[in-house]
């Protein structure tokens, strides 16, 4: 099958790629943007969409250089501050294409309490307007959000999309502009190989996979990785996170692919150990793909516990049977992964990992406490509202005592009851004396039957991957750029030390933006 030519070659559809193709394209680049599943969206269309966005430049470079602790060169860092400060405008340009309706998080009225309400969690608390904790240049942050695309139906455009309800009309948005732009889109297409000049290490195209033929599609201007991170990669995850194991949420095709195919061409690394993430539930069902994490709640801000009203109705024990950390911390989506990852040098083993979830019968009756994503071919598993078809299932175990539920974990039935004995005590205390979770999230558990469930350090996305450089040029080992190689998105993430929640979306856009525009304006390559 003989070679095709473009000039700008992307691979990885998700929000990064996308923007990337969008933007070359518009800079008259005949462009070809390739997705090796067999579905549009990646981890992407399963986001919450909220675009971060920034009002004032200085103080957005201020707070990313504190959240990357030197980790990330300034450059890079002002580069994506900068850009986060065109953000809002350009999502309402680009949802000119079909008429959705655009919110920011500082539009949105207060939401009142309502201490009488029957259940706590029924109110929904007011967002902060502000990055996740108080650091320098906090207040600059906000969200930036499709509220609505008319005539859109998510299952009919994206059958297999399994997440948040944003993401899929932000995703739409970029679609229907990549169709209006006339960028060539090519699912069930995976990227294999950069194809490079040995001496210069030039690249000039992609060795692609479709029905498993293999060909070379050359790249006049530019190639860019948009191919996500690794969470998908078990034999990754264990090379570069210190927990075992940690599990993935979502994003199976996210196989480090693009790090790879950037580490042959003899691309530096950074970032490797930094990964998103929360706990999971295991399915019942071996053949389920990811970790299922427990619900999603509203970020807290340190100094404002007292605004948090959603009660969270569990705890989480140890191997002990003891408590080790704040279930809900200011960000839980993102660093509470972090303390289950603890290896016990005595013991010879991770502790925490699995750690127990116990719950009552109050508890289990409030909410869903699973919430699945994916976005696979073929798979969707929805969480019951009651918890009753997990209980059937196997997921959950459900005990009359206390004593017999530890038995049914594998916990010290003693153990088990002190914990929750000192739980509840702190809970009538209205503190938690120990780990300091937010008063208001805190719930007796008492009301027999009881439930509970090993949970897993769950990895929901990476931040490392190829350095690169404020123009998103990939970087080799020694400092300088690898011609005509860009990354965007998640692949090679600026966030080395904090993540900021929605910085991975506004990341997408802002180095899909620079990689693009860079890769389309470069001087096409002779010979090709």
């Amino acid at each position: 099958m003989a070679a095709e030519t473009f000039d700008v070659v992307v691979a990885g559809f998700g929000f990064g790629g996308a923007i990337a193709a969008l933007n070359a394209a518009q800079r008259g680049a005949k462009t070809l943007l390739v997705e090796k599943a067999t579905q549009p969206g990646g981890l992407s269309i399963c986001s919450y969409g909220a675009v971060r966005s920034a009002s004032d430049p200085d103080k957005a470079l201020a707070y990313l250089k504190a959240t990357n602790a030197g980790r990330t060169p300034d450059s890079v860092v002002k580069a994506l501050a900068d850009g986060m400060c065109e953000l809002e405008q350009y999502v309402r340009e680009l949802a000119t294409v079909n008429g959705a309706s655009i919110t920011t998080s500082r539009e949105q009225a207060p939401v009142p309490d309502r201490p009488n309400a029957p259940y706590i969690h029924e109110q929904k608390p007011q967002r902060r307007s502000s990055g996740n904790y108080p650091l320098p240049g906090t207040e600059t942050f906000y969200h930036t959000t499709v509220a609505d695309v008319p005539g859109f139906d998510v299952r009919s455009a994206y059958p297999w999309a399994n997440g948040a309800p944003d993401g899929p009309k932000l995703f739409k948005i970029l679609h229907d502009n990549l169709l209006k732009a006339g960028v060539e889109i090519r699912l069930a297409t995976a990227a294999l190989r950069l194809i490079a000049e040995p001496e210069t290490r030039t690249v000039r195209g992609v060795r692609v996979r479709n029905n498993g033929a293999e060909r070379d599609i050359f790249a006049r201007r530019g190639v860019v990785l948009a191919t996500g991170g690794f969470e998908g990669d078990i034999g990754m995850r264990e090379q570069f996170m210190e927990g075992k194991p940690i599990l993935n949420a979502a994003g199976g095709s996210n196989t480090g692919d693009g790090i790879r195919m950037a580490q042959h061409l003899g691309a530096a690394l950074w970032h490797m150990w930094h990964m998103h993430g929360s706990y999971g539930f295991r399915h019942s069902d071996p053949s389920y793909p990811y970790s299922i994490r427990l619900k999603r709640f509203p970020d807290w801000f340190p100094g404002d516990e007292g605004r948090v009203k959603l009660q969270m109705p569990w705890i989480l024990l140890d191997r002990n049977g003891q408590r080790f950390m704040s279930e809900q911390q200011p960000y839980t989506q993102d660093t509470c992964v972090r303390p289950m990852q603890y290896f016990d040098p005595l013991t010879q083993g991770f502790p925490r990992n699995p750690a127990y979830m116990v719950c009552d019968d109050k508890g289990r009756r409030l909410y869903p406490l699973g919430k699945p994503t994916s976005n696979d071919e073929g798979l969707r598993y929805v969480w019951s509202d009651d918890n009753m078809k997990e209980v059937e299932s196997g997921i959950l175990k459900q005990a009359g005592t206390l004593a017999q539920l530890a038995k049914m974990l594998g916990l010290d039935a003693a153990a088990v009851e002190r914990s929750v004995a000192r739980w509840n005590a702190m809970c009538d205390a209205g503190a938690d004396e120990d780990f300091k979770r937010p008063p208001g999230s805190m719930m007796r558990i008492d009301s027999p039957p009881f439930y509970g469930a090993p949970v897993w350090a769950t990895v929901s996305n990476t931040q490392g991957g190829p350095v690169h450089d404020e123009k998103q040029r990939i970087i080799d080992a020694f400092g300088d750029p690898i011609p005509r190689l860009y990354a965007a998105g998640e692949l090679g993430s600026s966030f080395g030390h904090l993540y900021l929640s929605g910085g991975n979306i506004a990341e997408c856009f802002v180095t899909g933006r620079i990689a693009g525009r860079n890769a389309a304006e470069a001087e096409p390559l002779a010979g090709i």
